[in-house]
């Protein structure tokens, strides 16, 4: 795809390879969000005037824009700052309603620490107990393991669409229908397919859905919680203030109805401005040609970087632009720091997935990860940077 032009940051020699960190902003979006604080800024839902009006007329849009894109209600869409608020709000306003004490809660191995520390918190409050799908040698969900676990019937089952390690692409549509059988609900964390595959809410029938902004080309701050909305009516508030009320009294309050129940106080106007935007922008390049373009950028990449012999691969080939490796002997935090020194730009660390670190039997990795503007000669500056850190360290 021809589109990093559009991108002011990568007109420097930067060769950004962190997308799944963060993704790098179109100059569309970095002017929708300068544009509004310079002719709408206002605060939204209160002012009786013009201005304040229009703010509001574009924080809506922006909600219906979201919902449309995900295939969901616009009254199903909740604003939050990113997507581990979101999952905390459910954690923390449907969980502790729903979730008792001698209860289950069913993870994965593959989850960001996003989608298991607020589960662990809700089951140490409540006595519950965390269950977890284990992976294969190929990084991939055992589905006979998921199987029977389902088959326990815990209260919930939250699971990553994408992986932000691995890459792996879990089949969430067939989850889903094999957790409902057993009359259990569904979270999917979609931070990293959101910006790569086209999701229909109602056609994988979730329950719940939950991403971030940033990774999707849009602003920093801004996240997204899909919920079914007879799930959001029967949930109380997370975060009480502003807003979210219908009427205050001393001693008690009732609150609005959803969505703006979970949105407290003054919200990030702008960003979701933004985030709008960058959706229109996803659109315009077409969902499906972002998806192949990075689909076969990750696999000439795998390809170059199986030639070398001193790096290890973790995961399968059923990968969607992320790609973890080892180089030798060497942490990854020093390939990393060579890696800098020739204007790459890689992640390194345990990825806030230390359960997996542990299950692969490493420390850290070093993450490669796609955007629509990377290209092939990325990749081969990425190699010939990789043949440098060998040198450096003597592999």
């Amino acid at each position: 795809m021809n589109v990093k032009k559009e991108f002011p940051l990568l007109k420097s020699k930067v060769v950004y390879l962190d997308s799944a960190a963060t993704a790098q902003k179109p100059k569309v979006v970095i002017d929708s969000v300068k544009s509004f604080y310079e002719t709408s800024n206002a605060n939204v839902h209160r002012g009786m005037y013009d201005l304040g009006e229009k703010a509001t007329d574009l924080y809506e849009s922006s909600r219906t824009n979201v919902a449309n894109f995900i295939g969901a209600g616009t009254t199903e869409i909740v604003f939050v700052k990113n997507a581990t608020e979101a999952i905390n709000l459910v954690a923390n306003s449907w969980g502790f309603v729903n979730v008792k004490k001698g209860d289950k809660i069913l993870l994965t191995e593959l989850e960001h620490h996003s989608n298991i520390v607020p589960w662990q918190l809700l089951a140490k409050c409540v006595g519950a107990k965390l269950l977890y799908v284990p992976i294969t040698k190929d990084g991939e969900l055992d589905k006979k393991e998921f199987s029977k676990l389902i088959k326990q019937k815990p209260k919930l089952f939250a699971v990553t669409h994408v992986s932000n390690v691995l890459g792996t692409i879990n089949p969430v549509k067939k989850f889903i229908a094999e957790a409902h059988k057993n009359k259990v609900l569904v979270l999917v964390d979609a931070s990293q397919s959101v910006p790569r595959t086209k999701i229909d809410v109602k056609n994988i029938n979730c329950d719940f859905l939950v991403f971030t902004g940033h990774k999707a080309f849009g602003p920093m701050g801004v996240g997204v919680l899909y919920a079914k909305k007879d799930l959001l009516e029967n949930m109380p508030p997370f975060l009480g203030g502003g807003s979210m009320i219908k009427q205050v009294h001393l001693q008690e309050s009732t609150f609005a109805d959803v969505p703006a129940r979970f949105e407290a106080g003054t919200p990030n106007v702008a960003g979701a401005v933004g985030l709008a935007k960058a959706i229109d922008w996803l659109q315009e390049k077409g969902m499906g040609n972002i998806q192949q373009h990075e689909k076969e950028l990750t696999k000439y990449a795998r390809k170059k970087l199986k030639e070398e012999k001193a790096i290890k691969l973790y995961g399968s080939e059923n990968n969607a632009g992320v790609i973890s490796f080892n180089l030798g002997d060497m942490h990854a935090h020093d390939v990393a720091a060579v890696l800098n020194e020739e204007n790459i730009c890689v992640r390194a660390g345990h990825h806030c997935a230390m359960p997996l670190m542990n299950k692969l039997g490493v420390p850290a990795t070093v993450r490669v990860s796609f955007g629509p503007y990377n290209s092939k000669d990325d990749v081969d500056k990425l190699m010939s940077a990789i043949q440098r850190a060998k040198k450096v360290f003597r592999l």
